[in-house]
């Protein structure tokens, strides 16, 4: 304790003015908004550098669980190379009709929020890379979700975890449509609408995309019924639906695009102002 005291005594000048220059900047910080925009990028920056370090290590730690979904993929793949006639439930993006791999942007979630009323996904892809909003993103199990907005290099995607989110679906077997939605509740199920009571509905069934839209071709898949439930005082069914893809879980997607979006766009707007 005397050294402490001793060392404080001899350099009394100098902590001083450390002391006073720590004031000084602090005051000078919070009184002046460029300095303080500056101060909170550089902050920013610092802790962006740890939260990428912290993810490489992340990932290096993931690499056995991700080499395992790279050999059940390329099993998938070899199958659909060697069997024209699979009928796996789970198509990959090139396999949908549709879709060519021309027409699919590869990209990487780099964060994704799922335990909110209105979640948002974002890809490390964006302008530059040909993204645009209302672009449909999918990975190889079904839907995701659709652009919001872009930069030019990231782009923020409207999970279908989202109570905001719309998507026109159907059921596989027997075509009736119905609006994909989400009640904020589970991360592991969505609600399909406005179905029909005169479809066939049973547990099991698969839900695909309608292609009614712009946004998704018609038959990605989104996931199975769970529970059918009659809307009361309608004569439209509500489908609790079992979705494929773990929402919590997302790694790499494909953003689709869309050639005809602005055609088809245009005669519509032409038809509604005749």
């Amino acid at each position: 304790m005397q050294q402490i005291f001793n060392f404080i005594i001899r350099n009394s000048n100098r902590l001083l003015f450390l002391l006073l220059l720590g004031i000084s900047l602090v005051l000078s910080i919070q009184s002046h908004s460029y300095h303080r925009s500056k101060v909170i990028s550089s902050a920013n920056f610092l802790s962006g550098g740890v939260y990428e370090k912290i993810n490489h290590i992340n990932e290096y730690l993931n690499l056995r669980t991700e080499n395992d979904e790279l050999v059940l993929e390329n099993a998938r793949l070899k199958s659909l190379l060697f069997n024209k006639e699979d009928t796996t439930k789970v198509p990959l993006a090139d396999s949908v009709k549709g879709v060519k791999p021309a027409d699919i942007i590869v990209s990487k979630v780099i964060h994704n929020s799922y335990n909110r009323h209105e979640n948002y996904i974002t890809l490390n892809s964006g302008s530059n890379d040909g993204i645009k909003p209302d672009m449909g993103v999918i990975n190889s199990l079904g839907i995701i979700g659709v652009i919001d907005n872009t930069s030019p290099r990231y782009s923020t995607v409207i999970s279908i975890l989202n109570m905001k989110s719309q998507i026109n679906a159907k059921l596989k077997k027997s075509n009736h449509f119905g609006s994909l939605t989400w009640n904020g509740k589970s991360t592991g199920f969505v609600q399909l609408e406005d179905v029909p009571r005169l479809a066939s509905v049973k547990k099991g069934d698969t839900i695909v995309t309608g292609g009614q839209s712009v946004i998704f071709p018609e038959g990605i898949n989104i996931g199975t019924v769970d529970i059918v439930y009659k809307k009361e005082g309608t004569s439209y069914y509500v489908i609790k639906v079992k979705l494929f893809n773990d929402m919590t879980n997302l790694g790499h997607v494909y953003i689709i695009k869309s050639k005809d979006r602005e055609e088809l766009i245009n005669l519509e707007n032409k038809e509604k102002d005749e």
